[in-house]
């Protein structure tokens, strides 16, 4: 099975995307805009962390592919809560080539229907680092997610400390957005 967006499919990851998962996880410039630890990693880490993917059902992780292009990068829902209906999710383009080109803005709202309209979760949550305006612009601007607090301090990178936005969308504000834009019938 695969996830579809108007412009992207999202898929499980395979082995042969670890040379690019692997290129991805150690360029500096991409791990700055990221939250979580980041150490240089080898193609030997990359290939225990893949056969452990499939370990645990909460944490869910995508390629993402362009029809004619290929993988440009990932994206996920982790932290699956059943019980009260939440996830949280990330999205990461690798391929620079790919950024700008509105392949992050699918694939959130593929994300999201996928979330809202076949897993019946009722919220998505992310956090995104306060320097990241791209990724704040994306998720507030373009795909309906509300900044709901601000956590001090909390990343530190290039020798100091920065904010973390936290920021969500309900499965109300999802539908709200796509009736408005009408996204998936435009």
């Amino acid at each position: 099975m695969s996830i579809k967006g108007k412009l992207v499919t999202l898929r499980a990851i395979e082995r042969e995307d670890l040379p690019f998962l692997h290129k991805w996880t150690n360029d500096q410039e991409m791990n700055e805009m990221l939250g979580g630890w980041h150490f240089p990693s080898s193609m030997n880490d990359q290939q225990k962390w893949f056969e452990t993917l499939h370990l645990n059902s909460l944490h869910q992780r995508y390629s993402i592919d362009v029809p004619g292009i290929g993988l440009i990068g990932t994206a996920n829902l982790v932290d699956i809560n059943w019980k009260d209906k939440n996830a949280s999710h990330g999205v990461s383009i690798g391929d620079k080539t790919a950024r700008g080109k509105g392949y992050a803005a699918d694939t959130i709202m593929a994300i999201m229907r996928f979330a809202f309209e076949e897993l019946g979760l009722n919220r998505l949550e992310t956090t995104i680092i306060a320097y990241n305006a791209p990724s704040l612009a994306l998720y507030t601007n373009k795909c309906g997610w509300t900044i709901e607090g601000t956590q001090k301090k909390w990343y530190y990178r290039k020798n100091q400390y920065w904010d973390r936005h936290v920021m969500g969308i309900t499965r109300e504000e999802y539908f709200d957005l796509v009736n408005k834009n009408n996204y998936w019938n435009g």
